[in-house]
Formats: structure tokens, C-alpha cells, sequence
């Protein structure tokens, strides 16, 4: 009798202490860009470091979350930003809203993934570079020589084949343009810019859709991001993945505190841990280059010019002309923009 009731006490022990820990546990709501795909795993390993986070995302475009955060300055909801484009957190941080915090061990990183400006405020996890998706089977159709270079786009046998990010929907397309005009210049650039607009079908408003259109055979050259192209190639879609030689735009995902926060401590946490060698670990499943120093599994197919095609990038400048490159921009370009879902 004894013995049935000590297994009873401990079976009611069993089941109650893990409604404690799940009670222990804080919500931490988290916004970011990152791909669907990724949440998951980035949950997991977050959760895994910091055991006493629940990670709650909000997940949506760069230029949805930018505008977001900025409009809930007197209110913030999140507690932190992660998988966010650097140039969008240099806004919040230029606004007021990141809270300053240098996570442990960051001083470890290269140099790109590090604030340079005091106060140290935001932290790079990976960085994302702009690709062609060509999909050579469209392309013999048409008689169409693979592109290697960004003026092949302007090509009069591309006339409503190319397809692009909206710049101001997703960080991509910003990228893309913002990479044009610094390589360029920026009266070269807006000419190239014309010239292309002659031959793109539509701006779309997302970073992965203009490959996947592309692998699908829909259009003939995506303009997106390096790895959604070596991902729909691997899939077997019959494209080419191609850095043009005269380098690519790029730019670098990265994580800060809210300013604000009501969970300051666990917010530092998921921050430390977003810098440690681990954390790089994961990022590394889905991005080629990431932050922590000799950590890089580059996937099949990625662009073997990948990353000594980054162009020279100032992503202060990209963040502090943002508006007035956008506001051109839509001037010139909006009337191909893809409808917006509802």
C-alpha cells in the first residue's frame, strides 16, 4: 500500500512539475523578417539557451516590421528585433528606440556584424547578398545568353521577363537598389534603373518570390537574395545562380533589444546567445555567411563568387537615404508594383 501510494505521490510530482516550468516560462515577443522555414528551428535553439524565454514571433516583411516598430515608438510592443536588416535597426537607433546593450562575446565577431557607432546597439547574425535567377530553359527558348553582368538585364529579348523585390517591401529589393546607386553612382544608377524598368513584368513584395518565379519557369530572370537561389536550384529547377561581375549589393540580418522592454534581463540573454559561436551554428543552416569567425557550410549550388562579390557597402548611407531613395524610386517605378495581399 506503501509502496502504491509513494508511486501515486511521485506520479502527481511528474505531472505537475512541468506545468510549473511552463509557468516559469516568459513570453518574449520577437519581431522579425526571417523566412517562415526558420522560426521553428531559431525558436528552438533560443529556447534552448535560454530556457526561462517563450519566444513569440511576429513575423513579416522588412519594410512591414520597419514601419511597425517606428509607429509604435510611444508603445513598443516587441522586445526585440532579430533576423531584421542592419539598416532598419540603424533607423531605430537613429529614433531612439534600441535599447544599448554590447551582448558577451561580441567583441569575437567580424568586424561587419559589430555596431561601429557607440552606443553599441545592435549585433549582425548573417548576411544576405543579391543574386540572378536565370532560368536557362526560358532562356534558350528566347535564344537569351545567360547574363553575367547587370547590364545584360537591359537586353530589349527580356521586355516583361525579369521580375524584382518592391524596395520598399522587402529588404531585398532595397539592397538591390541601394547597391546599384553606391556601385554606380548614383546618376548611373537611376539610368540603369530606367533601363531596366523597360523589361521588368513586376515589382513583387517579397525577397523569395522573384526566384521562385524564376525556378518555376513563370519569368526568365529573378532578381532576389543568394540563398533562395541556391535552395530552388538544389530542388532541381533548371537555373543558373549568378553574381554579376561587377559585384552585388548586400546586407546584414542582426538582432537588438526594444527599448523598453519589460524583460530587459531575458531580452539580454536571447542577445548573448545571438552572438555566441552556436548561435552561428544555426544561422549557418540557412545562411552561407554568418557572423562568428571559421563558421560557414556553404549549401549545393551557392554562387562560388558569392562572397568576394559583396560591393563595397555603406549600410549607414543605405539607412540614412532610405526615404529619399525610396520616394525616387516609387516616382519612377510604381506603376509595375505587384498588388499587395490583402
Amino acid at each position: 500500500m506503501r509502496a502504491w501510494l509513494a508511486a501515486c505521490f511521485i506520479g502527481s510530482l511528474s505531472l505537475a512539475f512541468p506545468s510549473i516550468a511552463s509557468a516559469q516560462k516568459t513570453k518574449v515577443m520577437v519581431y522579425t523578417a526571417l523566412e517562415n522555414n526558420m522560426l521553428a528551428p531559431y525558436k528552438a535553439a533560443i529556447e534552448k539557451a535560454v530556457p526561462e524565454a517563450d519566444v513569440v514571433w511576429f513575423r513579416d516583411s522588412t519594410g512591414v516590421i520597419t514601419a511597425r516598430v517606428l509607429a509604435e515608438k510611444s508603445a513598443p510592443k516587441a522586445d526585440l528585433v532579430l533576423g531584421m536588416a542592419a539598416t532598419s535597426l540603424l533607423d531605430f537607433k537613429t529614433a531612439g528606440l534600441l535599447q544599448a546593450y554590447e551582448p558577451k562575446g561580441a567583441s569575437a565577431l567580424k568586424p561587419i556584424f559589430r555596431d561601429p557607432a557607440a552606443p553599441y546597439s545592435w549585433t549582425g547574425t548573417a548576411a544576405y547578398l543579391g543574386v540572378l535567377c536565370f532560368n536557362t530553359a526560358e532562356g534558350a527558348k528566347d535564344k537569351i545568353a545567360v547574363p553575367t553582368s547587370w547590364k545584360d538585364l537591359l537586353n530589349p529579348a527580356l521586355k516583361d521577363k525579369i521580375v524584382m523585390p518592391h524596395p520598399a517591401s522587402s529588404g531585398t529589393g532595397y539592397l538591390m537598389v541601394a547597391g546599384w546607386l553606391q556601385s554606380m553612382g548614383e546618376k548611373a544608377g537611376w539610368e540603369f534603373m530606367d533601363g531596366l524598368h523597360q523589361n521588368i513584368a513586376s515589382y513583387l513584395h517579397s525577397g523569395s518570390a522573384p526566384c521562385v518565379q524564376a525556378a518555376h519557369g513563370e519569368r526568365t530572370v529573378g532578381i532576389g537574395f543568394d540563398m533562395r537561389g541556391a535552395i530552388e536550384k538544389t530542388r532541381g529547377a533548371p537555373i543558373e545562380v549568378i553574381v554579376p561581375k561587377e559585384g552585388t549589393g548586400w546586407e546584414i540580418e542582426a538582432a537588438a533589444i526594444v527599448k523598453g522592454t519589460k524583460n530587459l534581463a531575458i531580452a539580454e540573454k536571447i542577445a548573448d546567445w545571438a552572438a555566441t559561436k552556436d548561435a552561428s551554428e544555426v544561422f549557418s543552416k540557412y545562411h552561407a555567411i554568418v557572423a562568428y569567425p571559421g563558421v560557414q557550410h556553404l549549401p549545393p549550388n551557392y554562387p562560388a563568387n558569392g562572397e568576394a562579390g559583396m560591393i563595397k557597402n555603406d549600410l549607414a548611407w543605405m539607412a540614412k537615404n532610405r526615404d529619399r531613395i525610396l520616394a525616387e524610386w516609387s516616382k519612377r517605378y510604381e506603376s509595375k508594383s505587384a498588388p499587395k495581399k490583402q
